[in-house]
């Protein structure tokens, strides 16, 4: 695939990714369906951020960079905390999961500030196209939002024999 797709591809994921991780980590009700729910899109969005990573290759042609390091790292804690999710162990899963979060928002603040990079670039050069994606992106998130919302108790419902520390 070309960088012309798999870059706004990459931008998009992570962008969704963003967005839903903020969600499940400013809400107060953790374990709930609308917490469940943001987070497996939220996962499937982070694996696409990761996945796709490794197709960019723009800043070193042919060649996997340092960048990439940190793409395998995430791909080994977002594991992890998905891992610790599925077997109830809440405090390990909060953990990694907090972590990969951090680390798009460490990823994210590199991929702004540095001049050479697509989304200042893009900002310069397209603003009109990156207003729509940011848009389509916020939408998705959205509508992810009120799904997971629709028919969530206001409280949190995971059962505490199913909870291991």
């Amino acid at each position: 695939m070309s960088d012309n797709v798999v870059i706004p591809l990459h931008a998009a994921a992570a962008t969704i990714s963003l967005l839903l991780g903020a969600y499940n980590l400013l809400r107060r009700a953790r374990g709930d369906r609308a917490h469940r729910l943001a987070g497996r899109v939220w996962v499937a969005a982070m694996y696409c951020t990761i996945l796709s990573s490794f197709a960019i290759r723009a800043l070193n042609p042919g060649h996997f960079s340092w960048i990439h390091g940190l793409s395998v790292f995430t791909f080994v804690t977002l594991s992890i905390g998905l891992w610790a999710a599925v077997t109830g162990r809440v405090r390990t899963h909060r953990r990694f999961m907090t972590g990969s979060y951090l680390g798009l928002l460490g990823a994210f603040a590199g991929a702004v500030v540095v001049p050479q990079r697509d989304i200042p670039q893009w900002i310069v050069h397209r603003p009109g196209g990156l207003t729509l994606g940011a848009l389509g992106c916020v939408a998705v998130a959205g509508l992810v939002v009120l799904a997971a919302r629709r028919g969530a108790a206001p409280y949190d419902q995971a059962s505490p024999e199913r909870v291991r520390q």
